[in-house]
């Protein structure tokens, strides 16, 4: 309550709902857009409760050396979310690798010279943890232990996965030489309502899923509530024990549970889902949410994300039925 904390990206996904939670908490935000003139990447954010008060925008680049130093000057703490999220590039140096590699050490750098600030928490990925040559079975159970590799992601074609893979490399390499405390969070597949105006990456997907196209060739997906997230970034920041990185899977699953999930839920979707009597009796492997838990998130049901990401699209008229 009162204390002045500072979001990166945050028009995003995560980044949006983390503001809204913060300034429901009594925090002042001091929150960067790329650009304030968008009415798209800021109406959202100003609409907040609190926001008048307590919300003040800033115009940053990731690129750009310095951009961040009058943003985290007089921060506690600094949630660094910006970071593009995209698996069709043509040029994966220049449109993900460099803006999360360089970006976040950027960032870095600014909160290096302040003082006041308590601690950092970034926003990872699950393809951080698990982008590698291990073996997945349902026996496996995927922890906080497990590290992508990068010659793997190259050989996959992997460009997001490496981007965050080098990124959150380079961000324990710096904070480790410069005697900062930061933690990680490794979200998976984030799902529940939207509060942007516009689709993101994997709600677009989520729409997609719906009318019958497979976001992973394999049909599994780990996936985790935007709130969850949102909420899990201010625990990392207010529990002083928190350390380290932390994996947020609420729950792996296959598409075809999903589809029968929403056909039970919205019987218009004319989804024509199999019975979950077919499904696997078994997740294709699960991911540890021992540390998430130590935190205190206790995960939304997957159902609970589901219908309300269905009824948050159809209510923004991006999906009818």
């Amino acid at each position: 309550m009162g204390k002045v904390v500072c979001v990166t990206g945050a028009s995003g996904y995560i980044a949006s709902w983390l503001v809204k939670l913060l300034l429901n908490r009594g925090y002042t935000v001091k929150a960067t857009v790329r650009n304030l003139s968008d009415p798209q990447k800021v109406a959202h954010l100003m609409a907040l409760e609190g926001a008048g008060e307590r919300l003040h925008l800033y115009e940053a680049n990731l690129l750009e050396e310095g951009s961040f130093d009058s943003v985290v000057d007089g921060c506690e703490g600094v949630f660094h979310t910006a970071s593009p999220v995209t698996f069709s590039v043509s040029d994966p140096q220049k449109d993900l690798i460099d803006p999360a590699v360089k970006g976040t050490i950027n960032v870095l750098e600014s909160c290096k010279k302040v003082s006041s600030i308590k601690r950092i928490v970034v926003t990872s990925s699950m393809t951080s943890v698990m982008f590698n040559y291990n073996p997945v079975t349902p026996d496996v159970i995927v922890d906080e232990t497990w590290f992508a590799d990068k010659i793997f992601c190259q050989e996959k074609n992997q460009w997001y996965a490496l981007s965050k893979t080098l990124a959150e490399k380079a961000t324990w390499e710096f904070v480790e030489e410069n005697s900062l405390d930061l933690v990680t969070l490794h979200p998976g597949y984030v799902i529940g309502p939207l509060l942007q105006p516009t689709l993101n990456l994997t709600s677009e997907a989520f729409l997609n899923l719906i009318n019958g196209k497979e976001f992973f060739a394999d049909g599994i997906y780990r996936f985790v509530d935007v709130r969850d997230v949102a909420l899990a970034h201010i625990l990392a920041f207010e529990n002083p024990s928190a350390s380290g990185r932390y994996c947020l899977v609420g729950r792996v699953t296959y598409s075809s549970e999903v589809r029968a999930i929403l056909s039970d839920s919205f019987p218009s979707l004319n989804l024509h889902a199999k019975s979950t009597e077919n499904l696997p009796a078994r997740p294709a492997y699960q991911v540890s949410k021992e540390r998430a838990k130590s935190l205190g998130i206790k995960f939304t049901p997957l159902e609970v994300s589901l219908k309300d990401t269905v009824e948050c699209l159809k209510e923004k008229k991006l999906l009818s039925f």
